[in-house]
C-alpha cells in the first residue's frame, strides 16, 4: 500500500497554492473516463527532463476491468488501486506521491488518488495508464490515523 500520511510541526498556511485536499468517500471508485487530474513534478518524457513550473494533465480514469486485462497491467493491479491516463498523458518519474484530483458533482475536489507507478517500457506506453493507489479504500486507515494523532 503506496500511502502516508505527515504530521505538520504547525498548520499550513493556506493561499492560492496551498489548499486543503478532502478525502473521497469511503469506497468511491469512479467510472471509466471520469475526468481527473495529475500535478506533479516529473519528467516531461521518459528520461527527458524535469520542469520548471508544476505541471497538470487532464488524466480520465481507465477502470479496473480495463487495467487488469491481461494486455494492459494484468494481475498486478489491485482493487486499492486506480489506473488513469494512457498512452498520450502519463505521470512519469517524479510524479509519484502526487494527487490524482478529482471533481465531485458538488464542485468539490477530492485526492482519489496518490501517484504510484509507470511503466518500465516509459512513461506514455500503450496500455500502461499510471497507477495510482485509491484513496477510497484507506479511509477508515485514514481517519483512525488522524483521530489517534
Amino acid at each position: 500500500n503506496d500511502i502516508a500520511l505527515i504530521k505538520l510541526s504547525r498548520p499550513a498556511l493556506l493561499n492560492d497554492q496551498v489548499e486543503l485536499g478532502c478525502v473521497p468517500p469511503a469506497g468511491q471508485i469512479l467510472p471509466n473516463d471520469y475526468p481527473c487530474y495529475i500535478t506533479g513534478w516529473g519528467r516531461l518524457t521518459t528520461g527527458g527532463n524535469l520542469p520548471d513550473v508544476l505541471q497538470q494533465a487532464l488524466m480520465p480514469v481507465v477502470d479496473h476491468k480495463t487495467c487488469t486485462q491481461r494486455d494492459w497491467w494484468g494481475p498486478s493491479i489491485k482493487t486499492t488501486m486506480v489506473c488513469a491516463g494512457g498512452d498520450i498523458r502519463a505521470g512519469c518519474n517524479g510524479d509519484s506521491g502526487g494527487p490524482l484530483n478529482c471533481r465531485a458533482a458538488d464542485g468539490t475536489w477530492h485526492v482519489h488518488g496518490i501517484a504510484s507507478f509507470v511503466s518500465g517500457l516509459g512513461c506514455n506506453a500503450l496500455k500502461k495508464p499510471t497507477v495510482f493507489t485509491r484513496v477510497s479504500a484507506f479511509n477508515d486507515w485514514i481517519d483512525n490515523i488522524i483521530r489517534n494523532n
